[in-house]
């Protein structure tokens, strides 16, 4: 019985959870920078068109002016922080893929490894095989009649 109110069946604990989490807090907050932005271009967008008609009094087209120059700086600063997102976006892409080919180095590295174990199991069966071989072929040798006649060298 578990009296600390464990966790559910589904729930995954450890540093894959956490990084989880994280991901999907990083990826809710980028989404709301997103919407943000893009909502921003589309204000400034249609304040400045609004602003752009050309009216009769010279105060009022100053005025209009400055409001245009605001509104298309606004729009230019939501662009530049939608092209920081994309660089943001990209450099996530990257490292999560490095944790990704990580996660796959070590699988190969665990593959490789049970292939040695099992390359220096059968080289050590092939090392006994060939032990077994050379006495027997020895014994053969040095019973043999063979050997007992050796050439006389005069």
């Amino acid at each position: 019985m578990n009296k600390g109110g464990g966790t559910g069946l589904g729930s995954v604990t450890g540093p894959t959870a956490a990084a989880a989490a994280a991901a999907a807090q990083k990826q809710k907050v980028l989404l709301q920078r997103v919407d943000l932005d893009i909502g921003n271009i589309i204000d400034n967008f249609s304040q400045l068109v609004t602003v752009a008609r050309v009216n009769e009094p010279l105060v009022r087209n100053s005025q209009e002016a400055f409001m245009m120059e605001m509104r298309a700086a606004r729009m230019v600063q939501a662009a530049d922080s939608l092209l920081k997102l994309v660089s943001e976006l990209k450099q996530t892409a990257i490292f999560s893929g490095f944790a990704s080919l990580n996660d796959h180095v070590e699988k190969r590295i665990a593959e490789f490894h049970k292939q040695a174990e099992q390359s220096d199991t059968i080289l050590s069966s092939i090392v006994d095989d060939a032990a077994a071989s050379l006495k027997e072929l020895e014994s053969r040798y040095y019973s043999s009649a063979e050997r007992i006649v050796e050439p006389l060298e005069n």
